[in-house]
């Protein structure tokens, strides 16, 4: 029986929840997720499955008190940086899958630069975790098409989501299924962005590729490529998101035109 301390948010991670929690052989001992938030969707699958849940201080605590042990840690878009006990009380390691390729992509705004960079194929890896963002020795990296031309950072998540969700049910698979840590490889060099750097990418610029950055920061609700006007900021938005947008039955006369 592998024990694992799971820590993710969004659908993605509910839907894996879900799976690791049918296989026999997987105990799921705690989940770390955003559960602080109103409609969690990995929070509200731990409370159909009767899974305890852990916010990031009350699961150190129990790691320390020597309540909560476990063998493998799996991160699938958790936010917080692992410190301390996470990193060195699984004896498999912790496994996080970070929505870009790396080692080229560490940190935030992979999407964005994915477009911004006019990349023709993106990725998923896979990586232990390590006390830095993004550094530890690289598992795996998948890859697929995307078409930097017509891509929204919207639409690469969606398609990322899809991709990371069967990749990771392979991996976690394989990682249960091993008595020591999978094989991997020195994930050095690339570039890191904070999350600081992606916001100030926003901004529209002289010189700027304005549809190419509209599209590389479209992911509503949030902020997307932005020009600032009276110290106010206004997102911008292209006809072809507007189109994209707009209710499937909706007919203007001037859609398109000069006038509209």
């Amino acid at each position: 029986m592998t024990k694992i301390l799971f820590m993710g948010r969004k659908k993605v991670s509910a839907a894996l929840l879900e799976f690791l929690s049918a296989q026999s052989g997987i105990e799921i001992v705690g989940v770390l997720t955003d559960s602080h938030l109103q409609g969690s969707p990995t929070a509200a699958a731990a409370k159909r499955l009767g899974l305890p849940l852990y916010t990031f201080d009350t699961a150190l605590e129990a790691i320390r008190a020597g309540r909560l042990k476990y063998d493998l840690g799996l991160s699938v878009l958790y936010w917080r940086k692992l410190r301390d006990e996470f990193l060195t009380a699984p004896a498999r390691g912790t496994i996080n899958f970070h929505p870009a390729i790396l080692p080229e992509y560490k940190g935030t705004g992979g999407y964005n630069l994915a477009i911004m960079d006019g990349l023709s194929e993106w990725g998923i890896s896979a990586h232990y975790i390590d006390d830095s963002i993004d550094t530890g020795d690289l598992i795996e990296v998948v890859r697929f098409a995307m078409n930097p031309d017509t891509a929204t950072a919207q639409s690469l998540e969606r398609e990322s989501m899809q991709h990371l969700e069967q990749f990771a049910k392979r991996l976690i698979m394989q990682a249960v299924e091993s008595e020591t840590k999978l094989p991997a490889f020195p994930n050095i060099g690339g570039g890191y962005t904070s999350r600081a750097e992606m916001e100030a990418m926003k901004e529209i610029r002289p010189g700027d590729d304005v549809g190419r950055k509209i599209r590389a920061f479209w992911f509503p609700p949030y902020d997307g490529a932005y020009i600032e006007i009276g110290g106010r900021k206004y997102t911008l938005i292209d006809r072809r998101i507007l189109e994209e947008v707009a209710p499937k039955d909706s007919t203007s006369l001037f859609a398109g035109s000069a006038d509209a």
